[in-house]
Parts: C-alpha cells; structure tokens; sequence
C-alpha cells in the first residue's frame, strides 16, 4: 500500500513531469484552447498572469481576513499571501517557488486552498506557521457569477504598438464558515455571521513586476475606489450589480456612475465613513451609508499590491524558490496605519434602504482624500 501511494504521488509530482516539460498530467484532459499544451500561454508577454483573491470578516470575532495568489507561466512564478487582522493585529504570511508543470497544484507553503467544487465552493486553508496565524475556511458562492468581457484599451503613455493590460474573469459574494487560530485563541465562524467576497481574474499586465515592468512607466495610481456589499435582493460589487441564484433578473445589472461623500482620520488621511450614490443602469439610484467598523482593515499591500512597506516586494517579482515570510504590525498606532496604507479593504456597517448588513469599501488610501480635496468630479468631503 505504501508503495502505491509513493508511486501515486510520483506520478503527480512536479520532479515526475520534469523530463516532459511543458507537458503536464493536465495534457491529458481534452480541454486545450490553443495548439500549445495547457502550461503554455496564449501571449508571450511576461505579465501573463492567473489570479484568485478572496475576503471574509466576522464582527462577532473582530476579524478581516484576506488571501490570494497569482500564478505567471511566462515568468515560471508563483506567489500568494494571506492576511489576518483581529482587533488591529494585523499578521501577514507571504509565500513564494517556482510554478513548475503542474498549474493543478495551489499550494505555496503554509498557504493551500482547494477548489471542492468550481464556482460554488473553495476551501482556504492556511496550515501552521512562524507567525502563529492559520485557517480553515469554507467558502461558498451565493450569487450568480457573470463573465467579465476582457477589459483593457489604449491607455496615456503606453509604448505604440504593444497591448496594454487585458484582463477578464469573474466575481461573486458568499458566506464563510471555519475555524481562524490566532496565538492561542481558536475562533469558530459560521455562514450566519462570516461573509465574503471573492474573484477570479486573468490576463495581461495589472502591475505585474512593479515599476520595472510596467511599460511606459509606472502606472498612475488610480482612485476609483471599489464596494464589495451584499445586501438580501442585491449586491453591489465594483461597477456590477450581482443577484443572488435563482433571480429572475436576468445576468447582472452595471453601475453607470458614483458620486461619493467621504470622511477620513484628520492624521493619517485614511477612509473613516462614506455616504455614495449609485446610479445604476435600471434607473435606480442606490444610497449607501458606510461607517467603519474599528480597525478591521485589510491592508493590502502587504499582499504585495503597489508593493510591500518594508521591502517594497512587488507582485509578479522575483523573491526566491520555496520562500516563506511574513511580519505582524500593531495597527492601532497610526503611524503603523500611515506607513502601510494604500490598497486597503475597510470593514464597514452598511446601510441602504432601510436595510443593514457589513461588507468592504476599498478606497484608494490617500488618494481618495486627495480627489476629495482637488474636487475632483464624484468627490467631495462628507459634512
């Protein structure tokens, strides 16, 4: 029996495939989409990317959590984090190696989801470590995913004739349930209480290799700001409108524009409270209140967007093979805030219509406060 199940795991082993290479056990499935087999990109450009990202939180256990990797075939990397922030312990374990042949295989160090079934359940795990953080959790889909056309057009400053970024893919909102060890406390959540958000984007570019690979140069640091909430009959998730299984509405609706009214920490400059105006393409507008909720925030360049604060380690870069690290800051110190804010994933308590429940603003952290000063169009302070 041992040795079957040695043989078993040679077999699906990257070291098995290595004299085969680009071939993988995957070549075998009746699934390709070009001439190429499956570990071969379409494009040859370098910021060829596959992604997933995923963000659940539980105010009865004054906890955020947030986890993703991204794969790059050109660049034969891989790398992938996992943030947990409870009541300010903000703890982040990063995980780097090489992709290899086997694009079935998610694991990168302690960080190790599971796909149980395709758009309807993950399950994301992040085993023991150094920094005394781990999950188990259970994710699963509550609304109709709806494919994302690819996005990407001729952009200011862009090299002629080379394809700017081009991405695609799908999102969708879910309820979460597991158990979070953090230090000595062990947390259960459940599906009542725990809820989430997640994606699944792939393309060309979105700032692949920080500034050293960012053609034309580095790319302008944006301020659209984003809304992860789902509320009973609707979820508003960036600029789609998503419905829950089931709803006789057909797709997804579009969000046509947003006007935003905004408050931030008077220190630090980062988003304390919102009301925003969502015109959507049915010709209603939905008024959301945000507030806050402490200091449940995702702060999200610690999973390497724009690049991290102490090494600046920037998404799609190479750090090493079969890599581990990570650190935990004190977020109730504001310099702490200050220093590490950019891309950040706010908990807040939401409020539409007469109905309340809690989900994520992502504000570009400060840029956000700086398109409120400049009175830039959609922008302005909240009273």
């Amino acid at each position: 029996m041992e040795r079957a199940e040695e043989a078993i795991e040679l077999i699906n082993s990257d070291a098995h495939f290595a004299e085969q290479f680009p071939l993988a056990a995957i070549d075998d499935y009746m699934i390709h989409q070009t001439p190429d087999p499956i570990r071969v990109a379409a494009s040859s450009d370098p910021r060829v990317y596959e992604r997933y990202w995923m963000v659940c939180h539980d105010l009865d256990a004054d906890l955020v959590i947030a986890t993703g990797s991204t794969f790059y075939p050109n660049l034969d990397l891989a790398e992938a984090y996992a943030i947990v922030n409870r009541g300010g312990r903000h703890t982040t374990v990063r995980a780097f190696r090489r992709l290899g042949v086997d694009r079935m295989d998610m694991r990168l160090g302690p960080i190790a989801p599971k796909i149980v079934q395709g758009m309807r359940h993950w399950n994301f795990v992040l085993d023991e470590n150094e920094w005394g953080t781990s999950f188990d959790l259970h994710f699963r889909d509550t609304t109709r995913q709806v494919f994302r056309e690819p996005s990407g057009g001729i952009t200011d400053g862009f090299p002629v004739g080379r394809r700017p970024d081009a991405s695609t893919g799908f999102e969708s909102f879910g309820d979460v349930e597991g158990t979070v060890v953090v230090g000595d406390t062990t947390l259960h959540l459940g599906r009542r209480s725990c809820r989430g958000t997640r994606d699944r984007h792939w393309g060309i570019g979105r700032s692949v290799g920080g500034p050293a690979m960012s053609l034309g140069g580095p790319a302008r640091a944006g301020v659209s700001g984003n809304t992860f909430v789902s509320f009973e009959t609707f979820g508003i998730w960036g600029d789609r409108v998503f419905y829950r299984y089931g709803d006789p509405r057909p797709g997804a609706g579009r969000v046509v524009s947003v006007h935003r009214r905004l408050r931030f920490e008077p220190d630090t400059h980062i988003f304390t409270e919102g009301v925003i105006d969502y015109h959507l393409d049915s010709g209603e507008t939905k008024q959301l209140h945000f507030e806050r909720v402490g200091l449940l925030t995702a702060f999200m360049r610690c999973g390497m967007y724009g690049g991290t604060p102490d090494k600046e380690i920037f998404q799609g870069a190479y750090i090493g093979d079969d890599l581990v690290e990570g650190e935990t800051y004190d977020v109730s110190d504001p310099t702490v805030r200050t220093m590490i804010a950019g891309l950040d994933e706010h908990v807040c308590r939401v409020t539409c219509d007469g109905e309340a429940t809690t989900g994520i603003y992502q504000p570009i952290d400060p840029n956000a406060y700086l398109a409120c000063s400049a009175g830039r169009r959609g922008w302005e302070f909240l009273a």
